[in-house]
């Protein structure tokens, strides 16, 4: 998500003016969710209407509001249940947990429709959003045996003590999420949470909050009440989600300004944070990568997959000069076919984007790489008819720009990229690295050596080699960002140890004691 977008909408990376309640012409919306507290679920007066970004004027849906008062009814919930949950070993949360999910594939149809028409993007992608949460949750679940092991320190010379060092859960935890990839990205966390032993609140973006919440309830049911609580609603009413001094860790994925923003708030209190913010991240394509259909088609995806929303997509394109011309054709020959239209049609390769503000700043750092005289190629046909006025954009090549145009220094979180030809290997890792962000970066070289040497030194969390992008991501391993793309991992082991904090319980040894005393 762009600081750009950010400054306009919210400081959620989700949030826009798109959710307002006056938003479209609709007399009954098609889907309704409400707030799930304690067990219960709860509607509201007040809703947020949800916008279809791809049909001007279209509601998808309504979500309930939370009042500050929801927000603190959650949090007391979410504290009450807590002991209990806390008390039971990982092996019987995670049995527990196992049965919450079950079936939860059942309604995944219809969840993917509704992601489609409140997101924007294609039915597929949405389809996969919901199973990758299936698939985090149950590979958090096969960590259990891990998250209480902990190691015993023996005596030593001049310590005469045998410690314990544990692990413990912290409490409540909010975990925020994005319009983007809204049930995917939280399957990254609040399986992680719940395995060490806290209890959470979810709070669903408020532009596309239908299909998550969907799914989240149906998995919270199945929970004892007070563990999985949902909370929906305007920005201006969640800051006790952060700042009730009962929440213990916050886990926010959005944009750069929206982290920072989540950190001061969480400073009052000293909530914990994890951040996974936006990237603009560096794909290295060397002198002799390997530049046929199978390759070829990763690259595209990892740029365009989502119409460009996704923070781990290839943001910048460094390509040897020797091998430009021939990857601008490939990508070229695949941009050509690309289909703009509505998610759920068939045939559609390429949804809007979700925002009307994000759609202007695109526009805007695409024409001023015109104006600047970098060379611009736009592909595709926006549609027309009741999709006209849509957030539609045809997507770009920007081909050979200055590196200090926008399109390259900041993340477009749309459906164009700068391809920037270098001519050393120093070069290009220089300009890698030459940013404000540090998520993701890939390695495109037939050479292993070259694979490791180029990535070793790419000054992000995560390097693909000759594949980029979020369909590849090894869902077992760490993740996470360095400089402004936030801080903390989630998945795997040390996913679970940012929900914990480690305990040392130390034991005088008297024997230990008796030996330092002669």
């Amino acid at each position: 998500m762009t600081d750009t977008e950010n400054a306009v909408v919210s400081t959620d990376a989700a949030s826009g003016p798109a959710n307002d309640t006056d938003v479209g012409t609709a007399t009954e919306s098609a889907v309704r969710t409400g707030l799930y507290i304690g067990g219960e679920e709860r509607f509201t007066g007040e809703t947020l209407k949800i916008a279809d970004p791809g049909k001007p004027g279209a509601v998808v849906g309504e979500a309930a509001a939370a009042s500050p008062q929801d927000v603190a009814d959650a949090v007391a919930a979410a504290k009450a249940a807590f002991p209990a949950w806390s008390a039971l070993s990982a092996q019987e949360r995670a049995k527990a947990m196992a049965d919450a999910i079950a079936g939860i594939a059942d309604d995944r149809d219809e969840d993917a429709a509704i992601l489609s028409q409140e997101n924007g993007k294609i039915r597929m992608e949405a389809w996969i959003d919901a199973l990758v949460f299936e698939i985090r949750w149950n590979l958090a679940l096969a960590l259990a045996d891990e998250v209480d092991q902990g190691k015993v320190l023996e005596p030593a010379p001049g310590i005469p003590v045998t410690t314990q060092v544990g692990y413990q859960p912290l409490g409540v935890t909010t975990i925020i999420v994005p319009f983007n990839w809204p049930i995917a990205i939280l399957g990254a966390s609040l399986p992680h949470a719940l395995l060490a032993g806290n209890t959470a609140i979810v709070k669903p973006p408020p532009s596309a909050p239908l299909a998550t919440a969907r799914v989240v309830q149906r998995v919270a049911e199945k929970l004892p009440p007070g563990v999985l609580n949902i909370v929906t609603g305007k920005d201006e009413n969640m800051a006790g989600l952060i700042q009730n001094p009962d929440v213990a860790k916050l886990c926010f994925t959005g944009s750069v300004n929206g982290g920072k923003r989540m950190m001061e708030m969480a400073s009052k209190t000293l909530t914990r944070v994890t951040l996974e913010l936006g990237g603009n991240d560096a794909a290295v394509v060397a002198e002799d990568a390997i530049l046929d259909d199978t390759h070829l088609d990763r690259l595209f995806a990892a740029i365009y997959d989502t119409t460009g929303q996704i923070c781990m997509n290839a943001k910048r394109v460094y390509v040897h000069r020797s091998r430009l011309d021939e990857l601008v054709a490939g990508l070229e020959a695949r941009l050509q076919k690309v289909q703009l239209g509505y998610g759920l049609d068939e045939g559609t390769t390429m949804g809007p984007l979700h925002q009307p503000a994000q759609k202007a700043f695109v526009e805007e750092i695409i024409q001023e790489a015109k104006d600047a005289g970098a060379e611009v190629r736009e592909y595709g046909e926006l549609p027309g008819g009741e999709l006209a006025g849509g957030n539609f954009l045809r997507p770009a090549l920007v081909i050979d720009p200055d590196p200090s145009l926008r399109v390259v220094t900041m993340e477009q979180f749309g459906p164009v990229i700068p391809l920037i030809p270098f001519d050393t290997e120093d070069e290009a890792i220089a300009a890698a690295n030459d940013t404000w962000g540090g998520l993701c970066g890939s390695v495109w070289t037939a050479d292993p050596g070259t694979a490791q040497r180029i990535g070793a030194q790419l000054q992000c969390g995560y390097v693909w080699v000759n594949d980029h992008g979020a369909t590849r991501l090894d869902l077992r391993a760490p993740f996470g960002g360095m400089k402004q793309s936030g801080f903390g991992r989630e998945q795997g082991i040390e996913g679970v140890r940012a929900f914990q904090d480690t305990r040392s319980i130390a034991v005088l040894d008297e024997e230990a004691l008796k030996a330092m005393a002669h």
